[in-house]
């Protein structure tokens, strides 16, 4: 390949590169988590990436080999090949992903804490979402707009009065679906203030792709004032 033809492939292999790394960060993406939950799904996510890929090249060495050095196969008897490439290398791998996946997976799990956490009622219809606070005597706060106080757990309790629909903040948490009759918890936390978007992650119609909200993270303290206002305006 000539000097030119190289220099005239490098902006490519930049644009690429930028492309495929863009797809890492953003206000919807699961692999730039700002919470503990959506650090688990990553990681996992990771984990998964890291297998696929070293297995992968794996494969394509040893095709490349057996097109350099035909016969080299012969080395191995085919019962090794069945014992160590069928069922040994599988096992080791599927064995460590279930045990990467139940171990992260627990932490995704909504547990009773010491600290009773903050509960919000998120309902879900075609296609809108709205939040309430029991403290503020379930008086809807907003609309498409979550409020939650950084640095602290919160229970969305994820209720839907039409079809099914799916609550989904993918930087700080995993998703959940809501289904009509049932109430769903789905544990969110942000380490910092912030503003997260959120989405319905199950078709549901027309409008489904534009079925969106916003989570905004406050300080506790900034947050004790909100609620204290909708507390005032729920008396009124």
């Amino acid at each position: 390949m000539t000097v030119a033809a190289r220099l005239r492939r490098r902006p490519l292999a930049g644009l690429a590169s930028l492309t495929i790394l863009s797809g890492c960060t953003g206000p919807l993406s699961a692999l730039d988590p700002a919470g503990p939950a959506a650090a688990s799904t990553a990681t996992l996510w990771w984990i998964m990436f890291s297998g696929a890929a070293v297995l992968s090249l794996l494969m394509a060495a040893l095709i490349a080999l057996a097109f350099l050095k035909p016969g080299i196969a012969s080395m191995w008897s085919s019962r090794s090949w069945i014992i160590y490439g069928g069922l040994v290398m599988p096992g080791a791998v599927l064995s460590a992903l279930l045990i990467a996946a139940l171990v992260l997976g627990e932490r995704m799990i909504v547990h009773p804490l010491e600290q009773p956490p903050l509960k919000v009622a998120a309902q879900a219809r075609q296609w809108t979402w709205s939040f309430a606070y029991p403290d503020s005597r379930r008086a809807t706060l907003s609309v498409n707009v979550l409020h939650i106080p950084a640095g602290e757990p919160v229970d969305v309790i994820v209720t839907t009065k039409d079809v099914i629909h799916s609550f989904w903040v993918p930087r700080l948490g995993g998703k959940i679906d809501a289904i009509p009759g049932h109430r769903n918890v789905v544990r969110l936390q942000a380490d910092r203030p912030g503003v997260y978007g959120g989405v319905c992650a199950e078709f549901c119609g027309a409008g489904h792709s534009a079925m969106r909200f916003t989570v905004l993270a406050h300080e506790p303290e900034e947050f004790a004032t909100i609620m204290a206002g909708a507390i005032e305006e729920a008396r009124r």
